[in-house]
């Protein structure tokens, strides 16, 4: 749970939450257009209609801030894993579970991708906060994959791991899902590319060849 206490340590009251939340909301939406390097806990009290020494009250500094958001963003990938373990993985519905997976990774990179172009840029300098957000952001869904794929295929592939396979897997989901756009630049249309994820998906998980027929 994250640690809704003010800087002084007190709880706050539900007008001191709804400031909090405006300032999060905030931060939020302002990574949209500002580079977090730029971004000023003045512009953000601004944004949010109050002071900066109200920001103070919650946060030490914007990038404290952006770690709660990041924490949140991390937990709410616990709705993509229930929907894996529950979407039927046998018969014609499978493949639709698979194109729905796809396109929810999609449509999770699209809402937050400025926070996660935080999460990754802070991950590859080495901060440590956001590294151990970046590995749990995924680790729920591929535990769930891997448990699918355990279930249909327990004894169709000794050879592979399925922690491996749906690591691997998740892996490609979060990178393609990140460079959409740059796939369309390539030419490339998300129809198609959401296929493929599919079909990925799909073989990863049942072992069978993907339907060459989709409605």
């Amino acid at each position: 749970m994250t640690d809704l206490r003010a800087a002084d340590g007190r709880v706050p009251g539900r007008r001191g939450l709804a400031t909090r939340t405006r300032l999060l909301e905030c931060t939020a939406d302002m990574l949209a257009t500002t580079s977090f390097r730029e971004l000023k806990v003045i512009d953000i009290a601004r944004e949010a209609n109050t002071s900066p020494a109200t920001f103070y009250q919650y946060f030490p500094d914007v990038e404290s801030a952006i770690l709660v958001l990041a924490e949140e963003m991390a937990e709410d990938t616990g709705e993509l894993a229930a929907f894996v373990r529950a979407a039927p993985w046998k018969g014609r519905a499978a493949y639709e579970s698979a194109l729905a997976v796809s396109d929810r990774f999609l449509e999770f990179w699209d809402r937050r991708r400025p926070l996660l172009r935080v999460v990754d840029l802070a991950s590859g300098e080495g901060d440590r906060r956001f590294g151990s957000i970046r590995a749990r952001l995924l680790n729920e869904i591929t535990q769930a994959l891997s448990e699918a794929i355990l279930r249909l295929q327990p004894r169709k592939r000794d050879d592979v791991d399925p922690m491996a396979t749906a690591g691997v897997l998740v892996a490609m989901l979060a990178s393609v899902a990140s460079h959409r756009y740059g796939f369309e630049f390539w030419g490339i249309r998300i129809s198609d590319a959401r296929r493929s994820m599919a079909d990925l998906v799909y073989w990863s998980v049942t072992g069978k060849k993907p339907p060459t027929q989709v409605s």
